[in-house]
């Protein structure tokens, strides 16, 4: 009987490898368990997005409101369909979940793409969150700034006998996409930098690919900018080139340390070994 309550008492969560090796199942409980984490976040937080809806309303049209006084055109967001009542205020509150629960779902996706690095992983991976949010919230802060010049830039084609009647469900599909490129644009330079400090990515990798990357940058900003201008295609595309060689700057650093650390025996296309990144952390953790 003692046996018998023993093996019921035992938690049925397979144990994590020291490695991190998982199986498919286990990958799959860990998804399905993260991505719940991070809709509940979404979810709780855009039940703020609606109650405030009318407010966050107006301020997603003051935009297009200040770049029609400019150009004096007449422009305005209109209702088309009878549900667009209900379905606008609903797509405002996922979009504010979004934004506000980003904290909770980047550390999900953090954790589930690198699981079980190494003995300092929830170290680094509160490392992300901190730095990773605020770069979020800043691209997100520059689309704000970037919306009544690209407005402005698009009315300037209206003829003057010719009326902008802007579906505002279309207003607001606008409003998200610009956002949200900008918001994610932004957090590339983390994600590289918290690569290579687990040792997954070296910067003399990042070197040989720059050009591919800087035309990467720049035809991710052509096709995910919904107004396809040059000046909002260079507004996030240049800031992303900026970081990125930063972050090769950061990375470099972050190497020539590691290579002091193991006496100069790595090679440039060797990755950090597990147990060699696990010294490290225990030698931070030791200092802090």
């Amino acid at each position: 009987m003692a046996t018998f309550i023993g093996r019921r008492g035992k938690s049925s969560r397979p144990e994590r490898d020291p490695e991190g090796r998982m199986s498919l199942a286990d990958h799959l409980r860990e998804l399905r368990s993260r991505l719940v984490k991070s809709a509940i976040a979404v979810l709780l937080f855009g039940v703020v997005g609606f109650v405030f809806r009318d407010q966050i309303m107006e301020f997603l049209l003051d935009p297009m409101i200040a770049a029609a006084e400019r150009t004096g055109a007449d422009a305005r967001a209109t209702y088309q369909q009878a549900t667009d009542p209900l379905l606008v205020p609903m797509t405002i509150a996922m979009w504010t979940g979004l934004v506000l629960g980003a904290p909770v779902w980047i550390y999900q996706i953090w954790g589930f793409v690198t699981p079980a690095l190494y003995s300092n992983e929830k170290k680094w991976a509160f490392a992300v969150v901190g730095t990773a949010v605020p770069m979020f919230g800043a691209g997100v802060a520059l689309a704000i700034w970037v919306m009544p010049r690209a407005w402005e830039f698009l009315l300037n084609f209206t003829p003057d006998d010719i009326s902008n009647y802007v579906p505002f469900r279309d207003y607001l599909s606008f409003v998200i996409r610009l956002t949200f490129v900008f918001g994610v644009g932004f957090l590339l330079p983390i994600f590289i930098v918290l690569l290579n400090a687990v040792g997954v990515l070296r910067h003399e990798a990042l070197s040989a690919a720059r050009r591919w990357v800087i035309v990467g940058i720049f035809v991710f900003g052509a096709v995910t900018t919904p107004t396809g201008d040059p000046l909002t295609l260079m507004l996030l595309a240049v800031p992303m080139w900026l970081m990125f060689e930063a972050a090769v700057v950061i990375c470099r650093v972050m190497d020539r340390r590691r290579a002091r650390a193991f006496g100069g025996h790595l090679a440039d296309d060797e990755a950090t070994p597990d147990d060699e990144l696990d010294k490290i952390g225990r030698i931070d953790d030791d200092k802090d």
